[in-house]
């Protein structure tokens, strides 16, 4: 039976509309929009015709530390959608009941067309939880279900014993990793997330610092614009990619390494979720490439140095937004270095973006210098240590750009 939706009536205003749906507008928490997440991807699949049940576990841990708080209190609302929240008495335990929701009706036998699952855990939780996530993405997904994996990441150690970048454990077990920049993009890159895991048959990291998951935002809480839609040529193999039964390791190596990585590059091209801000005006002559909360210290650096869209067109600056730091969509990256002299990349820790940038243009005949970690002499631009601060992004593009 579907649901009729329409906004209520504006003045009758609770503390719990923000899992309301049918309040297009609302007002959230980063881990608030985690909650709302999963009720938007029952309610989308409904809409497309599915019955679908959510599963959530992981162990709690700055910056998601709230998240399990968050999840108890909307038990009202999470379990009449068939959301079961359970929480891990240890966060590679909480990803193997995550991996097990993969296999609810995979032989036929469950209640469910599928079982759309979500993973949460802070840095130390990705290091210990390596041997599940590299099983578990191997067996792949539930071709109605799929898997977030929520990466708490600490990068300045404020409530961790070590700064935590968890993006190489990721692409160590060939997980793509769609990084937010806000609080809108949770929700967004939330669903079209579980939309590549579906597709891809492979679980989504989603990257959740705490200047992300614990900031406010007024966002689109209807989330109507997040339309994802697979490559008109499918790249996946006769009999796709889906987790199955008695399935050999080096089969699942073989579909994994000749596949998988191919349908997920396929499934961003198709999405275009990397998005050129500024396009350089009529002559071009410098990019900039960044991601979440990067991207967002790179515009206060911008209005820093008081460059506008209208003044970065006349200096031929380019600015680009990145939603999925790997693996990198090329096409989309070639057409944005096309006439540029300089690219410089901002990114927190260690480089990420910076190295698969340098791999798709280094045989190609633009061949841009390029700056990130370290500067054109060698010495250190943006450093593996600490946090980045938008005076230094504005001083180091103030110096090649004015």
């Amino acid at each position: 039976m579907t649901r009729e939706l329409h906004d209520p009536d504006p003045g009758a205003l609770s503390l719990s509309d923000h899992y309301d749906l049918r309040r297009d507008r609302v007002y959230l928490l980063g881990t608030e929009a985690i909650v709302r997440l999963l009720l938007l991807q029952k309610q989308r699949d409904r809409e497309a015709g599915l019955n679908t049940a959510g599963f959530v576990s992981g162990y709690r841990g700055s910056p998601l530390g709230g998240l399990d708080l968050q999840l108890q209190r909307a038990s009202d609302r999470l379990t009449p959608e068939d959301i079961v929240f359970q929480p891990g008495l240890n966060e590679d335990l909480a990803a193997t009941a995550v991996w097990g929701s993969q296999q609810a009706e995979m032989r036929g036998e469950g209640r469910y067309d599928g079982v759309f699952a979500l993973w949460y855990g802070k840095g130390p939780g990705i290091d210990r939880s390596g041997d599940v996530f590299r099983h578990a993405n191997l067996a792949g997904t539930s071709p109605h279900g799929g898997v977030l994996a929520l990466m708490g990441d600490d990068h300045t150690a404020e409530s961790s014993t070590t700064a935590h970048q968890s993006e190489f454990h990721l692409v160590d077990v060939m997980m793509p990793i769609l990084n937010p920049a806000g609080v809108q993009e949770i929700l967004d890159y939330g669903l079209y997330g579980w939309a590549l895991s579906r597709y891809a048959s492979v679980w989504v990291g989603l990257k959740c610092v705490k200047e992300t998951i614990e900031s406010r935002a007024s966002v689109d809480g209807a989330a109507r614009h997040v339309r994802p839609r697979e490559p008109d040529v499918d790249a996946r193999p006769p009999g796709g990619l889906s987790i199955r039964p008695r399935d050999p390791v080096l089969v699942q190596e073989a579909r994994l390494q000749d596949h998988k990585r191919d349908a997920v590059v396929a499934w961003l091209r198709a999405n275009r979720l990397d998005r050129i801000i500024f396009d350089g005006g009529a002559a071009p002559r410098m990019g900039i490439v960044t991601v979440g909360k990067s991207y967002l210290d790179t515009r206060q650096a911008l209005d820093h140095l008081g460059l506008d869209a209208q003044r970065c067109a006349s200096l031929g600056l380019r600015l680009l937004k990145i939603a999925c730091p790997w693996p990198i969509e090329p096409e989309g990256l070639k057409a944005f270095a096309r006439g540029l002299d300089l690219i410089m990349v901002v990114e927190e820790k260690r480089a990420l973006i910076e190295v698969q940038l340098r791999e798709e243009l280094y045989d190609t005949e633009q061949r841009p210098r390029i700056v990130g970690k370290k500067d054109e002499t060698g010495e250190w631009l943006f450093p593996v240590k600490g946090a980045l601060k938008p005076h230094d992004i504005a001083i180091a593009i103030g110096e090649r750009l004015l």
